[in-house]
């Protein structure tokens, strides 16, 4: 064995992103005592992944066997194979025949000439001999890398073993480059009971994770591109990002990425075969975004049908038959084009550019290689450039735009008009349109750093100030100096009270200091012409005064609505679109709010707007679930969320969108991780606005999980948030009759009565009808925690049949829930509930909740007809014991009363109606009022107060 393998390289499992799947698979395989063939392409990560299997499975076994082969040694005959058991020949050789052990000897020393072809039988048969004398001893693990450097004579007996291996405990974990289905051979010389995982490109978020982890901060388009170029390879994507971090110029708008020597030598070794003419002919192609056979012949490359197929047969092009434009041209794989580009002198490329200029079909194609032909600054090449952004634009295409309107910038002589910074600005906020904000970032401040206008200098910092997100306490030092810039100009000053009136909702958390900033906006836009800025305010005005339950609400929207519109903010998240579908959701009126946000999400993913279109997913799915659609809920809910964190634009609403969705239709546990990162987040920002919407998802969830008491403290934060903010629509957060379902569930009726008394004022003024349901049905918890179930059980019928009528679906399901819950508890002790008459009580709310899809609220029913036949609540008398015990609340009364009786939390928590954490709460409050550490304490003190 070689030194190097004599121990081990280590690896964190928690090192290896994105290969979840074919870890589990490989996991589970391995320990059934399976073997594993990890195979794909160079770089694709299959020695990592090795090695970080092995080191999860070495200590399991007895022996651990080792090899690693390489290219330049494949040609030693035995290496392998001393890899493998020089380090154990003296173990096992004495338990070998003669001719066998001399065989192996010679093989693996060198003492003397072994060959295949004349010790062919006794080595074949020495390998076999050997692993089953360690296997004698114990589970053996032979572990080996780069199987298709193996010198031949070692794959041979290494094979021949592997296939002979049945029933003993040895395991093969082995790795092995494959292009495509080529691993079936390796497959064949491997043990029968081996399965091939895969390993396949990694996705553009888990690249992401791995450029972070490496320490390369890059933007999110680099990171695009680096996912683009490196199709998804974890070592091509590391090595390109290394060469960004090292490059002391970052590539301009339109050109590739810098792509370092290393991979140029790895996919460019073919090159060196093809004619000058046929390179030429395939700097083209790497040059146009979508080469053709008859865009090279249109930019003269005659012979471009007879190149293209010798670069095929060379591997280098794969010719695409099918395209949806005719046959096209697809590289192999993109990083050869992005090292053919790479390694050409820049007049070639130039002349490539150039020659695809006048080839190119597309306008905005051919106006960027003209650019990229073009060195200097030149008006008429800035112009078709800006005209070809703003095509791009129009087309839903921003990113686009961003990169042509920089170009544009580039070419612009300093005294035109549109001038570069102008044009530079434009591009910052099709990239804010776009969702590359670190882009739009970098642009406004290289963009301050000059221009000295002051509308260009507040439009940049409004930039800065957009691109910060829900983060505005980083951004405070930018407002005095943005309003220093925009003097006593009103349109420039609206732009900046705009930003203010934002920073007043996010940072201070002071909805009558964001109304009056937003109508000062609105006011100073309208005096300055600036239609857009005027409609923007009014529209956060609106939402403003919807949240707070202002009067104004419905005059403010309105006059957001009144001709003239923009289009632009007509269907943008903040615009007046957004504001009424905000009035109808908190209205009831969910079948026209689901029309509405639809429609503005399909316009949105017409222009491209990222920001709008992670906003408008987030609406439909709100709207979806308030409707009972669970599933449909949560689908949209994950489709935001992915689309949030790629883009990195509104992950926290996201997250809490989300959380409220998996409590209702999919996995609880996710929702109560989603509810604390969102809340996570949300402090971390400073955001008191959706701090309290994510504490209110995550005491949804802790009631789906059964966990009150959790829920009671999230949900008193965020009524202690609220009436901090001035909210008052109940409607906002609809978690007010969750609170007071869980103050009941944990013994405090009074409070919970409270809750509803107070929500039930805001809800009349305002005409929240669903919301006024829910709190009957909250208020019918508390009628029956008081011994009035006749009121109890009327009143959660009413609500139920007014929640179904609304069309809140999962509501109408929670309520049919709770009025099964009370019919299933007995009055009379004597005449106890058979579980066939339970099942069917629940028969209404099981099928409402499989209506609606709502998978947690399933399993609540389904814990609620396994659990031990419910008992009357305990007698009078087992709690006379506690009459002269002072400061038990009713709850902790009745659980100590249980307590004395035996019976164990789970029974308790039957008996009650609450979850077993609960109990153990109760009871942990019990012993610290009482003094006791003991269930046995409480026994004793009860017992001597009845003997007093």
């Amino acid at each position: 064995m070689r030194r190097d393998f004599q121990e081990p390289a280590r690896c964190r499992p928690d090192l290896v992103f994105g290969r979840d799947e074919p870890l589990a698979a490989a996991r589970d395989h391995l320990a059934s005592g399976g073997s594993v063939l990890l195979h794909g392409p160079a770089g694709i990560g299959k020695s990592t992944v090795l090695r970080s299997l092995a080191a999860e499975y070495a200590t399991a076994a007895r022996t651990v066997l080792r090899c690693s082969a390489t290219e330049s040694e494949s040609h030693l005959p035995f290496l392998a194979l001393a890899d493998l058991f020089g380090l154990v020949l003296d173990q096992v050789s004495g338990r070998l025949p003669a001719a066998q052990r001399t065989a192996l000897e010679s093989a693996l020393t060198g003492r003397g000439e072994s060959t295949l072809q004349r010790d062919g039988l006794a080595l074949r048969l020495a390998v076999l001999s050997a692993l089953r004398a360690l296997a004698a001893e114990g589970s053996v693990l032979i572990v080996a890398d780069d199987l298709q450097w193996l010198d031949p004579a070692s794959a041979e007996l290494l094979g021949f073993a592997a296939r002979r291996l049945g029933g003993t405990p040895v395991q093969l974990l082995c790795a092995v480059r494959t292009e495509g289905p080529e691993y079936d051979r390796y497959l064949r010389a491997s043990p029968p009971d081996t399965v091939a995982v895969r390993l396949g490109p990694l996705s553009r978020t888990q690249v992401a994770t791995l450029l972070d982890h490496r320490g390369h901060r890059l933007s999110r388009a680099t990171v695009r591109e680096i996912h683009r170029t490196s199709d998804g390879n974890p070592l091509f994507a590391l090595e390109l990002g290394r060469a960004l971090a090292e490059s002391p110029t970052p590539p301009r708008p339109g050109e590739p990425l810098p792509v370092p020597t290393s991979l140029r030598a790895l996919v460019l070794s073919r090159l060196d075969m093809l004619s000058v003419e046929a390179r030429r002919t395939l700097l083209v192609a790497s040059a146009g975004a979508r080469p053709t056979p008859a865009l090279l012949l249109a930019a003269g490359r005659d012979d471009a049908e007879a190149e293209c197929a010798q670069a095929a047969e060379l591997g280098l092009l794969a010719t695409d038959l099918d395209g949806p434009s005719g046959p096209a041209i697809r590289f192999a794989h993109p990083l050869i084009s992005a090292a053919l580009y790479a390694e050409a002198p820049p007049p070639e490329r130039r002349a490539a550019h150039a020659a695809l200029s006048t080839a190119a079909s597309d306008p905005i194609e051919r106006a960027r290689h003209l650019a990229l032909a073009t060195t200097g600054t030149d008006p008429e090449v800035a112009g078709r450039l800006a005209e070809a952004a703003a095509q791009a634009r129009d087309r839903g295409a921003p990113a686009v735009a961003a990169q042509l309107g920089l170009l544009a910038a580039r070419h612009s002589p300093a005294d035109t008009v549109p001038g570069p910074e102008e044009r530079r600005l434009q591009a910052a906020e099709d990239a804010i349109t776009a969702g590359e904000v670190d882009l739009a970032r970098d642009i406004a401040h290289e963009v301050l750093t000059r221009a000295t206008v002051p509308a260009d200098r507040v439009r940049a910092w409004m930039i800065v100030i957009d691109t910060a997100g829900h983060t505005m306490t980083e951004v405070d030092s930018v407002f005095p100096q943005a309003l220093a810039d925009a003097g006593d100009d009103p349109r420039l000053l609206a732009l900046v009270h705009y930003q203010l009136a934002w920073r007043g909702l996010i940072v201070e958390g002071d909805f009558t200091e964001a109304r009056a900033a937003a109508a000062h906006a609105a006011e100073l836009a309208a005096r300055g012409g600036d239609r857009r800025t005027e409609l923007l305010s009014l529209a956060f005005q609106a939402q403003t005064e919807t949240l707070m339950g202002h009067p104004n609400a419905p005059a403010t929207i309105k006059r957001a609505l009144k001709e003239p519109q923009d289009p632009a903010v007509a269907c943008h998240h903040n615009g007046a679109g957004s504001a009424r579908f905000r009035w109808l959701v908190m209205g009831d009126r969910l079948a026209e709010a689901r029309t509405t946000v639809t429609a503005l999400l399909r316009e949105v993913r017409r222009r491209g707007s990222v920001e709008s279109e992670v906003h408008f997913l987030r609406g439909l799915a709100e709207t979806e679930l308030r409707s009972g659609h669970c599933g449909r809920a949560l689908d949209l809910a994950r489709e935001g969320l992915r689309l949030a964190r790629d883009s990195g634009i509104g992950e926290t609403a996201s997250a809490m969108l989300t959380s409220l969705a998996e409590a209702s239709g999919g996995d609880v546990d996710r929702a109560l991780a989603l509810a604390r990162e969102a809340v996570d987040h949300a402090r971390e920002d400073g955001d008191q606005m959706y701090l309290s919407r994510a504490l209110g998802a995550l005491g949804y969830a802790q009631l789906v999980a059964g966990d009150p008491a959790g829920t009671v403290r999230s949900l008193r934060r965020v009524r202690e948030l609220e009436e901090g903010l001035g909210i008052t629509d109940p409607a906002r957060g609809r978690w007010h009759g969750d609170l007071a379902e869980a103050l009941v569930r944990i013994g405090a009726p009074d409070e919970a009565q409270d809750v509803i008394g107070v929500t039930r004022k805001h809800a009349l003024r305002l005409g929240r009808e669903s919301v006024l349901a829910v709190l009957d049905r909250a208020e019918a918890l508390v009628r029956a925690a008081h011994g009035d179930r006749e009121a109890a059980a009327s009143r959660l019928t009413s609500a139920q049949d007014r929640l179904g009528k609304l069309g809140y679906g999962l509501e109408e399901a929670r309520a049919a829930f709770a009025l099964a819950q009370l019919r299933t508890r007995p009055t009379d002790p004597d005449a106890p509930e058979t579980a066939r008459g339970r099942a069917a009580s629940y028969d209404e709310a099981t099928r409402l909740f499989r209506r609606c899809r709502a998978l947690p609220w399933l399993r609540r029913v389904d814990e609620a007809l396994t659990a031990p036949d419910p008992q009357p609540p305990a007698a009078p008398a087992a709690l006379d014991g506690l009459d002269g015990l002072e400061g038990l609340a009713p709850t902790e009364r009745q659980v100590a009363g249980l307590v004395m009786e035996g019976a164990t939390n789970r029974e308790i928590a039957a008996r009650l109606f609450i979850s077993v954490k609960t109990v153990e709460a109760t009871l942990t409050r019990v012993y610290r009022k009482l003094g006791i550490r003991s269930r046995v304490d409480i026994v004793r003190l009860a017992a001597g107060r009845r003997a007093k």
